[in-house]
C-alpha cells in the first residue's frame, strides 16, 4: 500500500510524487498501463490486514499532521533524530493505542478492504486521485487502488460489468445509468461531487478571430462523453448565441487524453473539456482559453464520486469507511494551500502523467491563457462534495431538452434517488465539515435563473431545444 510507508524513516516518501523511485510507484507504473487496458498487474504488492492498515493509517497520519504534510522536512527531521527516537517521542505524547482503537471501532468491521476505483486522468478527479499516495484511504483502514482507465464509456461498461464498485464518474452518468438511458439500467448512486467549476472552451489558434460564437457555424467540437456536463454546457453556451448544436455544429466524443492531439491535427476546431487538457493545449502552443465554464455556471458540479447501489447494500461498513475518505480527500483539495503539493502527488504517469507546472496553473488559477496574457482565477476548480438535488434536476432538465429522455420526468423522485444529498451532509457534519441545511437552490446559468420548482417552464422557455 502505497502511502502506507515507514512515517518514521528518513528514506521513505510518503506522497510518492514525481520521480519516486519506491517498489510500489514502479509497480504502478506497469500496473497503470495494464488498468488502462481493462487488466490486472501480474504480481500484487504485499497487503497488510486490515490491525496492520490501522496502526500504520493512524501513526502516518499524525506524523503528516505534525509537519503539515512537508515530505521533505519529515524525512530531514527523521535522518536528524533517528526513528526510533522519533517514534518513542510521538508515542510519548499522543495516545497511539487508544486512537487505533477508536479509528477500528468507528470503521466497524468492514466485509472488504481491498477494491479499485476507475478513474479518468484529469484534475476532476483530484480527491479520488490524491487520496491514495497522500495516506485518505488508508486513514479508514482500506487499501485502494485507483486504476486510469481510457474514456468514460470504459467506466461506465466496467461499472455495469462489476469491475469497478465504486467510480469517478461524471455528474449526469448516474442518473442516466439509473433510468437506462444510453446502457443497461443499474442503480447508481453519487453520494457526492467531486469537483465544481474546471472546464473551459478551448479553440485552435487559427481561430483568434472567431471570439464570436455566432461564427462557429460549421466547427467540430469535443465533448468526453455524451452524458456529461461539457456536453450539456457546450449545448447551452451555443444555442444562447443562436446556433443549434445539432445542425449549426458538430459535437464528438473524444477521450480527454486524446483532445489536445485531435486540436492539433485540426481534427476538431474546439473542445469543452476538463482540464488539464485545456491548459495542456496552451503549454503545447496549439490552442487558447476562449471562455472558462465557471463563466457559464460560477459552481457548476461536473465530475462525481459514484458506487453501484447493490454493492452498498452488500458492504455498508466498506461504503462508509470509503465515503469518509472521499469527503476528507475533497475537503483537502478545496484549501489553496495544498493545491500545489496535490499537484506532484498527483502527476506521475500512474496518475495524470502531466507535468507538473500544467496542473498548478490549473489547480492555483495562476496560468496562461494562450493569448499573451497571465489570468488569476483562484476558483478556476474548486472542490465541495455535496451534491445538490437541484443541479440534477437542472441536468434531467437538459438531458429531456435535447432528446436524451422524453415524456414525463419525476425530476425530484430521480434526483433524490441518486444524489444522495442527506448521506453527504451527514458525513460532513461528522467531519467537521459545513454542510448546507437545504438540498435545493436555485442557479444562475448564463444569467438565466434556474427554479427546480419549475423544471418544465425553465425548458419550455429555450427557443432552441430538440423537443
Amino acid at each position: 500500500m502505497k502511502s502506507l510507508g515507514d512515517p518514521y524513516s528518513p528514506h521513505s516518501d510518503l506522497s510518492h510524487g514525481t520521480g519516486c523511485t519506491c517498489s510500489s510507484c514502479t509497480d504502478g507504473r506497469v500496473s497503470a498501463l495494464h488498468a488502462s487496458q481493462g487488466q490486472r498487474s501480474g504480481s500484487d504488492p504485499e497487503r497488510l490486514n486490515r490491525d496492520d492498515v490501522v496502526e500504520r493509517a493512524v501513526e502516518g497520519a499524525i506524523v503528516r499532521a505534525l509537519f503539515g504534510h512537508r515530505e521533505l522536512s519529515r524525512r530531514r527531521f527523521m535522518s536528524a533524530i533517528g526513528k526510533g527516537t522519533a517514534a518513542a517521542a510521538i508515542a510519548a505524547w499522543f495516545p497511539l493505542d487508544a486512537l487505533k482503537g477508536a479509528l477500528a471501532e468507528e470503521i466497524g468491521p468492514l466485509e472488504q478492504t481491498r477494491m479499485d476505483v476507475g478513474f479518468i486522468p484529469i484534475t476532476c478527479a483530484t480527491p479520488i486521485i490524491m487520496a491514495e499516495p497522500m495516506g485518505f484511504y488508508e486513514r479508514y483502514g482500506l487499501d485502494v487502488t485507483v486504476q486510469q482507465t481510457a474514456g468514460w464509456a470504459v467506466i461506465r461498461d466496467r461499472t455495469l460489468a462489476g469491475d469497478f464498485n465504486a467510480a469517478h464518474m461524471l455528474a449526469p452518468m448516474p442518473l442516466a445509468m439509473s433510468m437506462g438511458v444510453g446502457s443497461d439500467r443499474l442503480a447508481v448512486r453519487m453520494p457526492a461531487v467531486e469537483n465544481i467549476n474546471g472546464q473551459a472552451i478551448t479553440l485552435r489558434n487559427d481561430h483568434q478571430d472567431k471570439r464570436d460564437p455566432k461564427d462557429w457555424k460549421g466547427f467540430t467540437f469535443a465533448v468526453p462523453f455524451e452524458y456529461s456536463m461539457h456536453n450539456f454546457l457546450l449545448r447551452y453556451y451555443v444555442a444562447e448565441h443562436g446556433l443549434d448544436p445539432d445542425r449549426d455544429i458538430s459535437i464528438r466524443v473524444l477521450p480527454p487524453p486524446e483532445m489536445v492531439a485531435n486540436l492539433a491535427a485540426g481534427n476538431v476546431d474546439g473542445y469543452l473539456a476538463p482540464d488539464p487538457f485545456n491548459q495542456r493545449a496552451v503549454w503545447e502552443e496549439v490552442g487558447f482559453l476562449h471562455i472558462l465554464s465557471k463563466e457559464l455556471w460560477e459552481g457548476h458540479p461536473c465530475c462525481a464520486f459514484a458506487v453501484r447501489e447493490d454493492w452498498v447494500q452488500e458492504h455498508p461498513n466498506t461504503f462508509a469507511a470509503l465515503f469518509r475518505a472521499i469527503v476528507d480527500a475533497t475537503h483537502y483539495s478545496s484549501d489553496p494551500d495544498n493545491r500545489s503539493e496535490i499537484a506532484e502527488a498527483i502527476s506521475p504517469r500512474q496518475y495524470l502523467n502531466q507535468p507538473v507546472p500544467v496542473l498548478e496553473q490549473v489547480l492555483t488559477g495562476r496560468y496562461a491563457d494562450g493569448l499573451g496574457e497571465i489570468q488569476e482565477v483562484p476558483n478556476r476548480i474548486d472542490f465541495d462534495p455535496f451534491p445538490w438535488h437541484s443541479m440534477a434536476v437542472w441536468i434531467l432538465t437538459q438531458m429531456k431538452r435535447w432528446g436524451y429522455i422524453e415524456g414525463d420526468v419525476d425530476y425530484r423522485g430521480i434526483a433524490e434517488e441518486v444524489f444522495r444529498a442527506t448521506e453527504a451532509r451527514e458525513v460532513m457534519e461528522e467531519l467537521g465539515y459545513e454542510a448546507p441545511t437545504e438540498s435545493y437552490t436555485t442557479h444562475e446559468i448564463m444569467g438565466k435563473t434556474f427554479d427546480p420548482d419549475d423544471p418544465e417552464g425553465y425548458l419550455e422557455s429555450f427557443e432552441i431545444r430538440s423537443s
